[in-house]
């Protein structure tokens, strides 16, 4: 039991700061060019209280930690925000418009991984105390979720991010054709998901991020 208490200490933080920016900051870009649906709904706020989805904000990751805490190993720890709204139409060039709206929030999660490595960094070069065990591993909880969200969210798939990018980059009638995939998007990474085909995806790109990072940061 104090082990996972000790768990999701460490990874509460991370994981609503990861989940909460990465949706405001969808709502901050759409703002920028031109719709204001986000902000208007009181969503282009770091309060993670207007951002949280109940399911999967605490139940799925909380879940994934506490089974991964009990039985050991683990999957992909992810989860979801309430998804911030966002009016297309309202955009001033909505096809091209879509990419930044999309690409705002694994950038924000890229920016993320790299603070959270900096924090790593300092905890490792700084004389030991007893806080530094904690802020290593929350640091280390940080890039972790941040590199599972950012690419997670770039998969080609609608609705997820890498699929919006997908259907603002491809011609007009293949961006209309790729876009009838959305309603399908959740199922399909349902089946990767329990399938294990999702992780043999991300697992090597998320290897690949960390080892880039510790290159970045020597540690």
């Amino acid at each position: 039991m104090d082990s996972l208490i000790s768990t999701i200490a460490i990874w509460a933080l991370p994981v609503l700061l990861a989940i909460t920016l990465h949706e405001a900051a969808h709502g901050y870009v759409a703002r920028h060019f031109g719709d204001p649906t986000a902000d208007l709904a009181g969503r282009i706020t770091l309060n993670p209280f207007k951002h949280i989805d109940p399911v999967g904000t605490i139940l799925v990751p909380g879940a994934i930690l506490t089974l991964s805490s009990l039985f050991g190993g683990g999957g992909v720890l992810f989860g979801w925000a309430k998804p911030v709204p966002v009016d297309f139409s309202r955009l001033r060039q909505p096809k091209a418009d879509m990419l930044w709206v999309a690409a705002a929030g694994p950038f924000v999660n890229f920016v993320m991984a790299i603070g959270w490595a900096v924090l790593f960094k300092v905890a490792l070069s700084t004389p030991h105390s007893v806080y530094t065990i904690p802020m290593m591993k929350m640091a280390d909880a940080g890039m972790q979720i941040n590199a599972v969200l950012m690419l997670l969210n770039l998969l080609p798939i609608p609705p997820l991010d890498g699929g919006r990018i997908a259907v603002s980059l491809l011609p007009h009638r293949l961006a209309w054709k790729y876009s009838r995939i959305e309603p399908y998007g959740f199922p399909i990474l349902l089946v990767l998901l329990f399938t294990g085909v999702l992780g043999q995806l991300l697992w090597p790109m998320m290897a690949a991020f960390r080892v880039l990072l510790a290159t970045l940061f020597g540690f």
